[in-house]
């Protein structure tokens, strides 16, 4: 009986081995093109078609949120942002494009979605500017420095839309301006719900008018995004 049990415990042993191996060597092969990436960042985007999927599945974190009619209170061209490299980009100059803004971070099961992102940015950058604001708002998965960030973003997903500074997207004192305007009705005319996660999307047409919110999990190409950026809007301007 004893080596009948210990058999057992072996050969559990030998498939685990075989399965921490076999995982070992999908992440090395999943990231045989990165560059200064942690571990775990490395296990990350190996595992992150695994999470959307999961995400799918389990409906989480999934949310999505629309209108077409409510206008701004306060115009959001009135707003700006500190660049990644310390440069002011002033949402005026954005009229006439859809706008995305997305809340990132280096060390979520989400941040795969840079290479997403990067892919919508280059098929509709004549009407799309996708604008990152990296935060550490959420399970601290954002520690590095803007520099830091910078880098991996460019090595390891051909970052080339613009990265905002690192900053606070969520309620409270140190809010940014531009989440503020973002999670306020009485500032943006409707929506008041809070990134839920990193990796959330909000949407702005051509004229300044939030327009939809895409939870963490809704990807950038997912076929609702992309509609919502090709619908064309009447002008409406604030």
């Amino acid at each position: 009986m004893k080596i009948s049990v210990k058999r057992r415990f072996s050969r559990i042993a030998i498939i685990t081995g075989i399965i921490l191996l076999v995982f070992v060597v999908y992440v090395e092969i999943a990231n045989r093109n990165s560059k200064n990436m942690t571990y775990r960042q490395k296990v990350l985007k190996a595992l992150y078609p695994a999470w959307m999927w999961l995400a799918k599945v389990t409906g989480k974190k999934n949310t999505t949120l629309k209108q077409d009619q409510k206008l701004p209170v306060l115009s959001f061209y009135d707003l700006e942002a500190t660049l990644n490299n310390g440069q002011t980009l002033k949402f005026s100059s954005l009229k006439g494009k859809k706008v995305m803004i997305v809340n990132t971070a280096s060390d979520c099961g989400f941040t795969g979605q840079y290479a997403e992102l990067e892919s919508l940015y280059q098929e509709d950058k004549v009407r799309l500017q996708i604008i990152a604001f990296p935060a550490n708002d959420f399970k601290q998965q954002e520690q590095g420095s803007d520099e830091q960030i910078a880098e991996f973003c460019k090595l390891n997903f051909g970052v080339s839309f613009p990265l905002m500074k690192k900053t606070t997207v969520i309620r409270g004192e140190n809010q940014h301006p531009v989440y503020q305007w973002l999670t306020t009705q009485d500032k943006n005319g409707w929506n008041s719900r809070e990134p839920e996660w990193n990796f959330t999307k909000y949407l702005i047409d051509e004229n300044g008018t939030l327009t939809h919110y895409f939870g963490a999990s809704v990807s950038p190409l997912n076929e609702e995004v992309r509609s919502a950026i090709l619908q064309k809007t009447g002008k409406n301007e604030l």
